[in-house]
């Protein structure tokens, strides 16, 4: 059996979409992996979206109504724990993605 760190190791470097368990969803480039901790750079957090049925057609096509989703500032570098799912985007959803309106206040 793979070692746990290892799993997914493939997508280090990639731009991914991560649910997690009790901090939502997040997306950006997943620059290392340790069990259910992961660290996200350039990342985002989605409050809400519209416009992709799930985060699996949100990693192919990103989120096609900006209006009215919900995506947060972009953070330099966040540590994501208890990631349930890493979901790795097409080339189409990371442009779709990096260019999501910020919703702030």
């Amino acid at each position: 059996m793979e070692n746990q760190t290892n799993i997914g190791a493939e997508m280090i470097g990639k731009f991914v979409i991560v649910r997690t368990y009790s901090a939502g969803v997040h997306y950006g480039t997943l620059k290392e992996r340790t069990g259910t901790e992961l660290v996200l750079t350039n990342a985002r957090r989605v409050h809400y979206w519209e416009g992709a049925a799930s985060l699996s057609q949100m990693a192919i096509d990103g989120i096609k109504k900006p209006e009215p989703s919900r995506v947060s500032v972009v953070v330099p570098e966040i540590l994501v724990t208890e990631a349930i799912e890493v979901i790795p985007c097409t080339p189409e959803a990371t442009e779709n993605l990096t260019n999501q309106p910020i919703w702030a206040v």
